[in-house]
């Protein structure tokens, strides 16, 4: 009985041992507290992805996201810092440079290999547009991807890699402005642009020329979120929980509303 009792005890010291030991352990930081202590969230955006984010030539940004970033900010207590950047170089200059990277981002497979993403915020699948004088020609996928159709597209994000893995006989124009291209649509230099059908309800908007194709039946399944560190939960669980009350309070919808109504 003796033994068991010591036995007992030693245990418990044991676990008591472990327990202050823990508790002496600071927890690691996250980029929440960084974030706060520095007074500035670096939020990294294209610029060239209207109605999300738009550089503008006075050196600012605009866009649904631009105002979604200065909502984060501010809910933080702290100064939205916008970083330049572009999709080709997103990822890179995000984990470089910024604690979240906005403005029409994609959930990828490969992007999440090397960072974390928010809850996704919005379904926004690849939709055509055209100029609405070839409407009728170019009335789904099939009758899209044809010998003779010039598809344009934006290099280094997701548009080109779903050109890439859907045209099989079009011919592929690469264009590197993500602001004029579908300006080259207009001006009757390309013929199509796969992108995301929110995009081309923006722009059908802002070139009356254009007619987006069918893009409540997107070509393919796709979600906007935000760009995070990967691992840090509690930065995550923060945005995660600003936009979940964003969305019930009707503030999510006032600022979609606001860029695409």
């Amino acid at each position: 009985m003796k033994k068991i009792l010591c036995g007992m005890l030693l245990a418990c010291a044991a676990l008591s041992s472990i327990s202050n030991a823990a508790d002496a352990v600071p927890a690691s930081a996250s980029r929440l507290d960084q974030v706060m202590q520095s007074g500035k969230l670096r939020v990294c955006m294209t610029g060239d992805y209207k109605p999300f984010t738009y550089y503008k030539p006075d050196q600012s940004f605009e866009g649904i996201d631009v105002d979604l970033a200065q909502s984060l900010a501010k809910s933080l207590g702290v100064e939205a810092q916008f970083v330049k950047t572009s999709w080709t170089t997103l990822t890179r200059d995000f984990i470089a440079q910024c604690d979240i990277a906005m403005g029409g981002v994609s959930i990828t497979l490969e992007r999440q290999k090397m960072v974390s993403f928010s809850v996704p915020h919005l379904v926004d699948g690849k939709a055509p547009i055209v100029r609405c004088a070839d409407a009728a020609k170019f009335k789904n996928f099939d009758m899209i991807d044809q010998p003779g159709t010039r598809a344009i597209v934006n290099p280094g994000g997701t548009n080109e890699r779903f050109a890439r893995a859907n045209y099989k006989k079009a011919q592929l124009i690469l264009h590197p402005d993500n602001v004029t291209i579908f300006q080259q649509i207009v001006d009757g230099k390309a013929d199509v642009m796969v992108t995301d059908s929110s995009e081309t309800l923006w722009q059908a908007k802002l070139h009356h020329e254009l007619c987006p194709v069918n893009p409540d039946q997107p070509l393919q399944f796709a979600e906007k979120a935000f760009m995070l560190p990967r691992g840090d939960v509690v930065f995550k669980d923060y945005v995660d929980a600003w936009m979940h009350l964003l969305k019930a309070t009707g503030d999510y919808q006032r600022v979609f509303d606001k860029w695409l109504h």
